[in-house]
């Protein structure tokens, strides 16, 4: 799961994730990773469409996007 983050962060590509908040309700995300720190990230969230930050210990699973939309990479080079 670090590889793919890391890899969101060095490519500014999206990747989909599901997250659980603190309430206990998941979500489905798709984000764009701008910073890593040992227990959390910062993130461009394409769902929220602003910055948030996601626990890494909540980040449920993460894989790779498939959708290849325009406004990620505009939304990745405004970050």
């Amino acid at each position: 799961m670090r590889q793919l983050l890391q890899e969101s962060y060095s490519s500014k590509r999206p990747v989909e994730i599901i997250y659980m908040d603190d309430k206990g309700c998941l979500t489905q995300r798709f984000i764009i990773v701008y910073k890593i720190y040992p227990q959390s990230v910062k993130a461009w969230c394409l769902l929220r469409n602003e910055k948030r930050t996601f626990k890494i210990e909540n980040i449920l699973s993460c894989g790779c996007s498939n959708k290849r939309k325009s406004s990620f990479r505009q939304k990745a080079h405004s970050i």
